[in-house]
């Protein structure tokens, strides 16, 4: 199936980038990725739900992919959910938002701060408001440490991704880690703003650490009547057993499946399983 690339405009004219995958008149799930991905991390389980009959949309945040960079560095989370919001607009009624580590935060706000009833359902993918802080570090020290000096190859690149995700197995065809790399001279970037990482705090997403502002937010989505699944990877060291537990115990309408031999990365490291509890979550809440 081949996706429509199309661009939202936003208010402060950031040029946001998706893709469309199935019939643009059918109603939408729109895949929100996490921080240092790109709308290609949804590749197989859009193609999975557009083949269900839906239109999945997937996007590239600001600063991220192909979208534009923050003219200011602007990467609060308020932001990106504005950026996400008007992409929404664009879209036939009652979309489902999908969203994975910063996509989900982004989700939160979204519909349960600054645009109530935006969603008619959301998906979180291993994140809950209270994340351990310590699986948070060692995402924010892997995007720091080769940001500005890059890579001088792409086996390069693919020992430091195997280095820090150990348990999926390294790529045969290393031209797919081009689609998160920028070319700059003779050497490779992550293709992410460097102010997304090293900002100052004023444009930076610290909202992430707002856990009362998000389980805030949740419970507004949820007092709306608005379903939610959160989908956690069993190998996961942002979201641990026990801050699942915690979530689920204050929120209990909350549905929850836990992901066998999936990290952080649940899509990518089992989207066969992914894939159908997103479309099983689907089927019972939606006509």
């Amino acid at each position: 199936m081949t996706a429509e690339t199309f661009v939202t405009h936003t208010p402060g004219d950031v040029r946001i980038i998706a893709d469309r995958h199935g019939d643009p008149d059918a109603r939408a799930v729109v895949f929100l990725h996490g921080g240092g991905q790109t709308r290609r991390s949804w590749g197989r389980a859009a193609a999975a739900v557009a083949q269900r009959g839906w239109q999945a949309i997937t996007v590239d945040l600001r600063g991220h992919g192909e979208s534009d960079w923050a003219s200011e560095g602007d990467y609060r989370l308020v932001s990106f959910a504005s950026d996400v919001n008007e992409v929404l607009r664009t879209l036939p009624p009652d979309p489902v938002v999908v969203g994975a580590s910063l996509g989900g935060f982004t989700a939160m706000l979204l519909a349960g701060e600054l645009a109530p009833g935006a969603a008619s359902a959301v998906v979180l993918v291993d994140i809950v408001p209270n994340m351990d802080a310590s699986g948070a570090e060692r995402i924010q020290a892997f995007m720091a440490e080769r940001m500005d000096s890059g890579f001088d190859s792409l086996d390069e690149v693919a020992d430091a991704i195997a280095a820090y995700n150990p348990h999926r197995p390294r790529p045969a065809d290393l031209e797919g880690l081009t689609t998160n790399l920028r070319r700059r001279g003779d050497r490779w970037y992550w293709h992410w703003d460097p102010k997304f990482v090293s900002g100052s705090d004023e444009f930076s997403p610290l909202e992430i650490h707002d856990v009362d502002r998000l389980n805030a937010a949740v419970g507004n989505i949820l007092g709306d009547g608005v379903p939610m699944l959160l989908v956690r990877g069993q190998l996961s060291d942002l979201v641990s057993a026990e801050s699942a537990e915690l979530f689920l115990t204050r929120f209990p309408q909350v549905e929850f499946i836990d992901v066998a031999g999936a990290g952080h990365m649940v899509a990518g490291d089992r989207n066969d399983i992914f894939a159908d509890a997103v479309l099983g979550f689907l089927a019972r809440h939606t006509d």
